[in-house]
């Protein structure tokens, strides 16, 4: 089963895009950049390749700048901790630990534009994207070529998150609804910290 951890394919939101645009989606963007240091909340996510779909459950948190934690329940066990420092992989099925600089991992991604308020402005390019589904969208286009991504779309209901949708630069697409988010949750530093498992194997990229 192939797995696809949340920094390489997954999706992404966050942070001030700076473009003229009417009242929607990008003023709800630049509200819950300016007003969120935390967020968690549950997720399905499907990504779609040309040969198949494969849909993922799990939760996540965020303290920004620069922690999250982003963990699969289903239908696999994977847990992904950015502590600031390093990017944590721990594959429990292959009783595995990877471990990445984080700066170096995560560059322009979506990762690092959910934990960090200046990515989006800095690497992507805003535009107001339409609405489906009663979710108002935000497309992000990079302005490096070698960004990795197609283009990132960020809906919100309101003022809050609902979706992320991208495609890479194979074609591939992931779309993310986000469930039972809060906004204001409790979170510490110290929660974003990870000790690999006794017995695992430990490797470094």
């Amino acid at each position: 089963m192939q797995k696809k951890p949340l920094f390489a394919t997954f999706a992404a939101v966050l942070c001030l895009g700076i473009g003229s645009a009417h009242a929607g989606a990008i003023d709800a963007l630049k509200k819950f950049n300016a007003d969120t240091d935390g967020i968690s909340g549950s997720f399905t996510q499907t990504v779609k390749s040309k040969k198949k779909t494969q849909t993922t459950n799990g939760t996540f948190q965020i303290l920004r700048p620069g922690l999250f934690k982003w963990q699969y329940t289903s239908p696999y066990k994977q847990t992904i901790v950015g502590d600031g420092k390093t990017i944590w992989l721990y594959d429990v099925d292959l009783a595995q630990v990877t471990k990445s600089p984080q700066d170096q991992t995560i560059g322009d991604s979506p990762a690092a534009i959910l934990s960090n308020k200046s990515a989006l402005e800095s690497s992507y390019s805003l535009k107001e994207d339409g609405t489906a589904g009663g979710i108002d969208y935000v497309r992000a286009l990079p302005k490096k070529n070698n960004a990795g991504y197609q283009y990132i779309r960020i809906g919100f209901q309101g003022d809050a998150l609902a979706a992320m949708q991208l495609k890479d630069s194979f074609g591939n697409e992931t779309t993310i609804r986000f469930n039972n988010v809060d906004m204001k949750p409790n979170l510490v530093r110290s929660a974003f910290s990870f000790t690999p498992p006794k017995g695992v194997d430990v490797l470094s990229n």
